[in-house]
């Protein structure tokens, strides 16, 4: 692998000393410079192992939990690629972006289990798996069917599983018992099997009623122990556990409830038989879904996991959420549900009563798509925050800069599927001399998962000086999140491409194991789009809709054709997905009643408390549609499009009224065509005949003194 050690020390401001076999023959220098409280960066991923272990045994290290290193891999993700000695500028952005701090700590969620794992399948494979396992966990059987040991090792139940709630350690479990023999009476005996003319009992234990004749031959051959009995009410039963292993195979059915906070029924029921607990794409914490049962290439892994589920479990929580600014709903209208329906975990519900959404953090796994598809920035993703990636990116692209690189191409990936796939790219580059491997300009950044960043990233990237925004997907995405990036993206190219900039700027990379290693080869070394020519100085904000602001007019003043197009008003039409636009009030139907402005989140829309007006700041809107829904006369519409002149910051009144004047006081108190459609409509209305409409017509002052004055008027004293 060629290294240039004086070209990375200028571009990092170190002086850079360069081994070949830091970890064989050059380990003593490794070892003194543990022994430094500086910040200690490894550019070898492959030996971490080795290199924790002799810091831990040299004699004066510093202690790792003081100083630990940091691992970062220059090699296959360049050094070994075709363009390896133009590779400079890239390895000294990845180890530069390697000393930046870890993310800074958040708030935890807590998991508890003491090891009561329900496995449900069919009974042989249930025991098979319980044997493998009982060591450690206290492991009680859901049979399915099938046919069981004569010893009775471990507790079984049986019956109707309609469904399967919760995650690690707190799951809920309800079936109901309709079987004539009770499972915890029988004693194996196998005298019923044996008695049953029908063949309606198996080794299950279970009698299949479709094939029972009512012969009863069974309860007589049961009569002394007294588990059969065909007169039982079903009965209802409920159990808490810490796991749950499902053997059952996939079956198709109905979607899952979305509107139940802890993630909607349990199971799909077709044809009769019940599906896995969870058809979700991610599934929640502690629940492991075998659908080949027991030859399930992912068998043992999972069996390993769940002996070592016993105890208490932290992770982050992911997502920070404000309700002032969320676009979900306003008095009980939904308008924003893209967070709802993109979830992959089902862990977001809609609370439309507190006109909110509700996160379940236990539910929740990280991927962070709410976080993307989010129009306002009111579910944002915490770990890493968005402030701390903006400082990685601006390192990334401000070092590679530095080194002398042009035209950065910064792909986004997974911190698993996609280095691996990255990583045996390089390999194959080493191998394989028809494999180009990750070119020089192809700057490779892991994320927890590649759908927690979208158009702000993106943008924001792109005006830090990167050619190009690529990410990879390797199919271990759900298949809404892939739809999501696919339509943010064709935002963000809209937006470049319209300010002028040329190529294609944003792309999705897909890429699901080794059979592709060639496609995304192939990829990779597409020719680099045009990109600013001022690199962007502005830092992330913690608000998504800031960033984005700040990334729109950094291209704005970049852009060569903007001036011109920003003098004549126009502006870029953009697609339906998008969350800038504006919206349109048709002024022969609005009655400037302004309902739409107290449902607005984001203070797009405003009125006036001097004069009849419907203002609008265009910067604000957040095309969640609110407002369009809101409106009781159907009087508004969404364009989605981005105004180039600055008229998008500033207020506009898109329609007003004459006042209508109090005909008492001839104070103004509504709007002409707002009245006027009131008298119409409750012209006809009993109540509101002679005085009464007349005094509709006054302001709330003169309406209260009207009724006391009247001598006409009832009082309560006559009655």
């Amino acid at each position: 692998m060629p290294l240039n050690p004086k070209a990375l020390g200028e571009a990092l401001d170190e002086d850079l000393t360069l081994h070949t076999t830091l970890c064989r023959r050059d380990a003593p220098a490794f070892q003194k410079v543990c022994r430094s409280s500086d910040d200690l960066v490894v550019a070898c991923t492959q030996e971490s192992r080795l290199f924790t272990e002799l810091s831990e045994q040299t004699e004066g290290a510093v202690s790792l939990d003081v100083r630990p290193i940091r691992f970062v891999n220059i090699r296959e993700t360049g050094g070994w690629g075709r363009e390896a000695a133009q590779a400079t500028p890239k390895m000294a952005a990845l180890l530069a972006a390697a000393r930046l701090p870890d993310a800074e700590p958040v708030p935890t969620v807590t998991y508890k289990s003491a090891g009561r794992l329900l496995i449900i399948g069919a009974l042989e494979d249930t025991e098979r798996a319980a044997a493998l396992v009982a060591d450690v966990l206290d492991v009680t059987l859901f049979a399915t069917g099938g046919a069981g040991m004569q010893a009775r090792r471990f507790p079984v139940i049986a019956g109707d599983l309609p469904q399967v709630r919760g995650w690690l350690g707190a799951f809920d479990v309800q079936w109901t018992t309709r079987n004539p023999i009770d499972l915890d009476l029988c004693t194996r005996c196998n005298a019923c099997v044996a008695a049953c003319p029908e063949d309606a009992i198996g080794l299950d234990y279970q009698i299949d009623m479709g094939r029972c004749q009512s012969h009863r031959a069974c309860v007589k051959a049961c009569e002394a122990v007294g588990a059969i009995n065909f007169q039982r009410a079903p009965q209802s039963h409920s159990e808490k556990f810490d796991l749950v292993l499902d053997l059952r195979p996939s079956v198709a059915g109905p979607p899952q409830d979305r509107r139940h906070p802890l993630g909607g029924p349990g199971a799909a029921r077709v044809g009769g038989q019940y599906g896995p607990a969870f058809s979700q794409h991610a599934h929640p914490q502690g629940y492991v879904h075998l659908p080949g049962g027991l030859t399930d290439a992912a068998a043992m892994q999972a069996l390993i996991q769940l002996r070592d589920l016993v105890g208490e479990f932290e992770k982050p929580k992911f997502f920070t959420y404000k309700q002032k600014i969320c676009a979900h709903s306003r008095n009980e209208t939904v308008g924003c549900n893209a967070c709802v329906e993109i979830c992959s975990a089902l862990a977001i519900s809609s609370d439309v009563k507190r006109n909110q959404i509700v996160v379940n953090p236990n539910l929740c796994v990280g991927c962070g798509a709410c976080t993307t598809v989010c129009p306002t920035g009111a579910l944002s993703y915490a770990y890493p925050r968005a402030s701390e990636q903006g400082v990685k990116l601006r390192t990334l692209l401000a070092t590679y800069a530095k080194a002398g690189g042009q035209h950065a191409a910064l792909l986004l990936h997974s911190q698993e599927a996609g280095a691996a796939l990255i990583h045996d790219l390089g390999r194959a580059a080493v191998l394989d001399k028809t494999v180009r491997g990750v070119p020089a300009r192809v700057i490779p950044l892991p994320l927890w998962h590649t759908a927690s960043v979208g158009l702000d990233v993106w943008l924001t990237a792109f005006a830090y000086g990167a050619s190009q925004v690529w990410v990879l997907v390797t199919g271990e995405e759900a298949p809404q999140y892939r739809a999501a990036l696919a339509e943010q993206m064709a935002v963000a190219q809209a937006i470049v491409s319209g300010l002028g900039y040329s190529g294609q700027h944003f792309q999705l990379i897909e890429a699901r194991d080794a059979r592709d290693l060639m496609a995304l080869d192939a990829a990779l070394t597409q020719a680099p789009a045009q990109g600013v020519k001022r690199r962007a100085s502005f830092a992330v904000q913690a608000e998504k809709r800031a960033t984005v602001e700040l990334a729109i007019d950094h291209l704005l003043q970049d852009s060569a054709a903007h001036p011109q197009r920003a003098k004549a008003g126009e502006a870029l039409a953009l697609p339906a997905a998008s969350l800038l636009g504006t919206i349109a009030v048709n002024k022969d139907t609005c009655t400037l009643c302004l309902s739409c402005v107290s449902a607005c989140p984001a203070s797009a829309l405003q009125d006036n408390t001097e004069r009849p007006q419907l203002r609008f700041i265009e910067k604000n809107c957040v095309q969640c549609g609110l407002c369009a829904s809101t409106c009781p006369e159907n009087a508004i519409t969404l364009t989605p499009r981005l105004l180039l002149s600055e008229q998008r910051k500033q207020l506009r009144v898109l329609n007003e009224a004459k006042p209508y004047q109090c005909i008492r006081c001839s104070k103004p108190f509504g709007t002409l065509k707002g009245i006027e459609v009131m008298l119409g409509k409750l012209a006809g209305h009993a109540m509101f005949q002679g005085p009464a409409l007349e005094r509709l017509k006054m302001c709330g002052d003169c309406r209260v003194v009207d009724i006391y004055s009247n001598p006409g008027e009832t009082r309560i004293g006559d009655v």
